[in-house]
């Protein structure tokens, strides 16, 4: 799936992605009771820099190996649980795109409630978190996501957003998560960006 690339740097854009569908989400287009946060322009620059040349395939990837694994489980056990699942969390999705962030929580746990594998995928709950200033609970989602694909530049970078509003910059630095060699060089920028503190024009 291509890359998604805007030319107005002031909003934030989040693609969403499920096995079936894609979005992008812009901050502005969201509830205005929406939190506010610094972190969108950490060290002058905006996050829709980064989220724009967010690349789905690996996400796309998982959900789809996740999608059939479930339904093996359910071919095996009778059981429904992981397609309830999958349906709570596209409904997450469509709730935080209406400006509903606290209702997409509640719809995420639930996808972790009904089938635990989907924590490991769901950095849309991370996303939503972020933006109800739950920044612990974030970063450990965050981290969650690195720990099932170890080369994902983009959550590395939102734990570090978490973590700085916790512990301060110079100490979310210092628990930067390691990832591989994102094959996307404005990620690598930005990836050196935020974890040393690189020139934000490069990016």
């Amino acid at each position: 799936m291509a890359n998604f690339k805007f030319l107005n740097p002031n909003p934030v854009y989040f693609p969403v992605t499920s096995s079936l569908n894609s979005y992008v989400i812009c901050k502005s287009s969201l509830s205005p009771n929406l939190p506010n946060s610094n972190s969108s322009h950490l060290f002058g620059t905006t996050l829709s820099i980064i989220l724009s040349h967010h690349s789905f395939t690996p996400t796309l990837s998982r959900r789809l190996v996740l999608a059939s694994v479930s339904g093996i489980w359910d071919a095996l056990t009778g059981g429904n649980s992981p397609r309830e699942a999958v349906v709570a969390v596209r409904r997450g999705m469509l709730l935080f795109r209406q400006g509903d962030v606290l209702g997409s929580v509640f719809e995420f746990d639930k996808a972790i409630d009904l089938d635990p594998r989907q924590r490991a995928y769901l950095w849309q709950r991370g996303l939503s978190l972020y933006y109800l200033n739950r920044f612990e609970e974030g970063a450990e989602q965050f981290r969650v996501d690195v720990a099932q694909n170890p080369n994902d530049t983009e959550e590395s970078i939102w734990c570090f957003l978490c973590e700085a509003q916790l512990y301060g910059v110079d100490e979310a630095r210092r628990r930067f998560l390691e990832v591989g060699i994102d094959s996307r060089p404005v990620m690598r920028e930005a990836y050196l960006m935020f974890k040393d503190g690189g020139d934000p024009e490069k990016v």
